[in-house]
């Protein structure tokens, strides 16, 4: 979400703007529906642009939890040997259509599932905001000398909207997926941590239509979130949009770069 806001929906009744919000098909990783109704700053390393740097140099590559497959698309060379998993079912569907014309595989995959790989299988594994990171199995199928490469989401990432709905939530899920708690978890998978990096960022919510799209779309915010759920919720966070003319938020974003040692 990138774009800059627009009045088109100043005039539109929460109502409006709470069905249109509702009824937007959710497959995919594409954010363009929220041109000129939400904004987001990116990371300054430039996770895509890093991503291709490094399937241009590999033989071998997967993608973990690729979505819609539009993140791993954007790279101008694929690897020989290139794999995506997905675990959603629309999402697989997005994913073979775009990715299969360029020579990716798509492997329907539970993401709690072992990775369906034999070990070693592959030089690069990358993952743009996994669900989890499973550091045994990304460590199993990566080959010696191989890298993990990864922008992960980070502690109480956009907690302010989170929050809103469900209420103040316990430090345990205030600090789950802290950079440092990553790093430990790699390491202890037998991973070497050659570069991390945090950053926070602004997000900001121009009507209540984008609210409902952005809680539908990434479901693991407000786990069961739906409009009739949390009407109240979302009328009273309409009424402080009115007035202040937007919400704003914070993500929190970590870039992690880990390598597989070489024996010996």
């Amino acid at each position: 979400m990138t774009s800059l806001p627009s009045p088109a929906f100043a005039s539109r009744t929460f109502e409006e703007l709470v069905a249109e919000g509702d009824a937007v098909p959710t497959e995919g990783w594409d954010f363009s529906w929220f041109e000129g109704r939400a904004t987001e700053a990116r990371p300054s390393w430039g996770y895509a642009r890093g991503m291709a740097e490094r399937l241009g140099r590999a033989s071998a590559a997967l993608d973990i939890q690729t979505g819609g497959g539009e993140v791993l698309a954007s790279a101008p060379r694929f690897p020989p040997v290139t794999v995506a998993t997905e675990g959603w079912p629309p999402n697989v569907a997005k994913a073979t259509a775009l990715l299969h014309p360029r020579g990716a595989v798509v492997v329907a995959c539970d993401q709690d599932a072992p990775l369906p790989f034999a070990d070693g299988a592959f030089d690069l594994v990358t993952s743009r905001h996994p669900v989890r990171a499973h550091w045994s199995e990304i460590a199993r199928v990566l080959r010696p000398g191989g890298t993990y490469f990864a922008q992960h989401v980070g502690p109480s990432s956009v907690f302010e909207l989170v929050e809103h709905f469900t209420g103040p939530l316990p430090e345990e899920n205030r600090n789950a997926r802290h950079p440092d708690g990553e790093r430990a978890d790699a390491e202890a998978a037998g991973l070497e941590i050659v570069d991390l990096r945090a950053e926070r960022l602004r997000m900001e919510f121009h009507d209540i239509g984008a609210v409902v799209h952005f809680l539908k779309k990434v479901v693991w915010m407000v786990p069961g979130f739906t409009v009739e759920a949390y009407l109240p919720q979302l009328r009273s966070l309409h009424e402080r949009i009115e007035a202040e003319g937007r919400f704003v938020a914070y993500s929190a974003r970590h870039l992690l770069e880990a390598r597989r040692p070489v024996a010996g």
